[in-house]
């Protein structure tokens, strides 16, 4: 993925669960430089282990714009950008 690196950290303004023997929750709308961006109820997660330590990363879509969220230590950042191509 040709992603733009942003690696800042953002707000979570909200969350979307799935499954429902095991609920999964996933980011639905996000502050960044003030402005709100909301995602599309399809998303992946992804999960980083390191011994005890877990990191999450997100990749979620608006429509027009694929972010990746890592949620690491109950902060949120967003790590990068790409819009579609056609």
């Amino acid at each position: 993925m040709n992603m733009k690196i942003v690696n800042q950290e953002i707000e979570v303004n909200s969350f979307y669960f799935t499954n429902k023997n095991q609920l999964k929750s996933f980011p639905k709308q996000i502050t960044l430089n003030n402005n709100q961006y909301s995602f599309v109820e399809s998303g992946l997660q992804y999960f980083i282990r390191q011994g005890q330590h877990i990191i999450r990363l997100f990749d979620m879509t608006d429509g027009t714009t694929t972010y990746r969220l890592k949620n690491e230590d109950n902060c949120w950042t967003l790590v990068g950008m790409k819009a579609a191509t056609s």
